[in-house]
């Protein structure tokens, strides 16, 4: 797990490279803070950096960016290839010979070997750069889900990448124009949905796909992408044994480490499960951690101790209130890359890890998107069929949507009145049940700050919705839990408050195999309600588990926000376009303040 950066000066207009690719390395400093490396091409035009976070073969010979023997091809990678022994068998039986034990030599010269091709072989995380001195060409990958993350931009016959949005910004590569759809989709959901960013100049390489660069033009294409196919039948004793064999495998891959691994443990379902395999594989005595908060209703620290004794871990937890809370919530606003409502939670818990000499953490991620730990399960497809009811009756749907959008107080009603008089599908419905702020105020929240006229906005075409990759509703929603709501801020602010503090956070749940045995279990079996085959398949989950009311890894924001946090907030309140915000509005609202303020940028506001 590591930082990689770099940029292509095909016209070798950049006077001030070595600065520029120093500035990439010390603004990714913090995940890899065991080891860097920078590497100028003979020919002048391709410059790499990279920091390491030591996790494969510890010694210098896994330095980064490495080239191939014949210096033909130079990588600089970010992640872990979980399968790296199996493909460096296959490659030593085929006469490759070895410098080092790590997967980022495999990589290379799979690469080498297959060109874009290679990226099916790989089962793992990764976002990596490969420069090829022959071709002149720069071939950029982000793995599957889009755990790991991966920013690029081309502007003045540059083309520049890195890990993170802010270490473009601080060399120079970012410009600070604000992306005003940015901005709206933020409004609307939380979070930035890719493949953009909220900056103009800047966009991501969206999960499951590669670019590459030559000549300065620049193709992109998907490799992968989710698609659920259960047209197969299935029993569900079948789809017990089948889950159960992903889920050890994956557990097997995952814990792949020349250093210890951890769990963080929040006493539900998922995190449990992932103690439970990783005991049934051998490892024994592993540590876990929790956080516990001054809110009985979501306080899961004393379920996490009692799972924590079952499996007999070693068992770490920190106690949270308002005045803590807020102390680590100020340095946590200087590590944000871009912000979202959620990430508060992932930053503290791996600055503990750290604390306890933990360098790599599995997490639960995915359980409630695979199996429907969610309501949206219920309440999405619901919606949407109570809508097309409606469209029985021309123009009603339309007219009861701009009545709601325009003329209730209700937040939620407001988005549903935006549903109303657009294209009725699972997309959209899902937008309307997760949303913050309805279109409208979203987009008038998005004009202020990006200094746009509103105007700009009301002549958007409603947005649709990707095309459906199931006949299934439930299948669908799936789809959209896993690939915005997961991917757009649950792995994007995993990964950037995890590396803060250099700890490389795994998600066994999230992974490519697992998901295509997963994807072909029938809805009505994989989909039942309190994750039954997920619990089916791990028999050994505690009944207190099993049992207890759904509550997730969350922070009491709202109470802390009424309460001593209460005056931080009051400015942001302020100048909200509707009355009476939810707290994850004013939370919305202000977190992309304090981004601005710390990139030291400033709104049209």
């Amino acid at each position: 797990m590591c930082g990689i950066a770099g940029f292509i000066d095909a016209d070798h207009s950049l006077s001030d490279a070595d600065r520029r690719l120093t500035a990439l390395q010390v603004a990714l400093r913090h995940r890899g803070p065991d080891d860097q490396g920078s590497w100028h091409s003979a020919c002048g035009v391709a410059h790499l950096a990279h920091v390491r976070l030591s996790i494969l073969d510890l010694s210098t010979a896994g330095h980064q960016p490495m080239s191939t023997v014949d210096g033909r091809y130079t990588i600089t990678f970010n992640g872990e290839v979980y399968n790296f022994r199996e493909l460096r068998a296959e490659l030593e039986a085929q006469g490759h010979v070895f410098r080092s034990g790590t997967d980022t030599e495999v990589l290379l010269a799979l690469y080498a070997k297959h060109g874009k091709d290679c990226l099916r072989k790989l089962d793992g995380m990764f976002a990596f750069a490969i420069w090829d001195a022959v071709e002149r060409t720069c071939f950029l990958a982000r793995d599957a889900f889009g755990i790991k993350p991966l920013y690029y931009s081309s502007t003045r016959g540059v083309f520049a990448f890195a890990s993170e949005l802010r270490a473009l910004q601080s060399a120079g590569f970012a410009g600070a124009s604000l992306n005003p759809q940015s901005l709206c989709g933020y409004f609307e959901t939380g979070s930035v949905p890719e493949p953009e960013t909220l900056l103009s100049d800047v966009q991501a390489l969206e999960a499951g796909s590669y670019l590459l660069w030559k000549n300065g033009n620049i193709q992109r294409e998907r490799w992968w992408q989710i698609r659920f196919d259960s047209s197969a039948p299935m029993s569900k004793k079948e789809a017990v044994a089948t889950l159960r064999e992903a889920l050890v495998e994956s557990m097997r891959r995952h814990l792949v480490s020349d250093v210890p691994v951890g769990i963080f443990l929040s006493g539900g379902i998922d995190s449990t499960a992932l103690v439970a395999l990783a005991r049934h594989v051998g490892v024994k005595n592993i540590a876990t951690f929790s956080i516990g908060v001054d809110d009985p209703a979501l306080d899961e620290s004393s379920m996490a101790a009692r799972t924590a004794a079952h499996f007999q871990t070693r068992h770490h937890e920190l106690r949270l209130d308002a005045n803590s809370a807020r102390e680590k919530f100020e340095k946590f606003i200087k590590h944000i890359d871009q912000p979202s409502i959620d990430g508060f939670n992932t930053f503290t818990i791996s600055s503990y890890a750290k604390q306890n000499g933990l360098k790599v953490v599995l997490s639960g991620l995915g359980g409630d998107e695979l199996f429907a730990g969610y309501p949206s399960f219920q309440k999405v497809p619901s919606l949407l069929r109570s809508a097309r009811l409606l469209g029985l009756f021309p123009g009603l749907t339309h007219q009861m949507g701009m009545m709601l959008e325009h003329r209730t107080d209700s937040h939620r009603m407001r988005r549903l009145g935006a549903f109303l008089q657009g294209p009725l599908t699972i997309d959209r419905a899902y937008g309307a049940f997760r949303g913050i702020f309805s279109r409208r105020s979203a987009r008038l929240l998005a004009a202020r700050y990006a200094g746009v006229p509103l105007a700009e906005f009301l002549h958007e075409p409603i947005r649709g919705s990707e095309a459906p990759l199931s006949l299934n509703d439930r299948d669908e929603v799936s789809r959209c839990e896993l690939s915005r709501y997961m991917r757009h801020q649950l792995l994007k602010d995993s990964d950037v408050m995890s590396m803060t503090h250099g700890i490389e956070l795994r998600v066994p749940l999230v992974d490519r195999k697992l998901f295509e045995v997963v994807s072909r279990i029938p809805p009505e079996i994989r989909l039942q309600p309190g994750k039954r085959l997920l619990v089916d398949a791990i028999p050994e989950l505690p009944t207190w588990v099993v049992n207890q009311k759904k509550r997730g890894f969350l922070f009491p924001y709202q109470q802390w926000a009424q309460s001593t946090w209460g005056a931080v907030f009051q400015e942001t309140n302020a100048h909200l376009p509707v009355r009476s915000p939810t707290w994850y509005q004013t939370w919305a609202v202000f977190m992309l303040d304090q981004w601005i303020e710390s990139a030291g940028m400033q709104s049209q506001w």
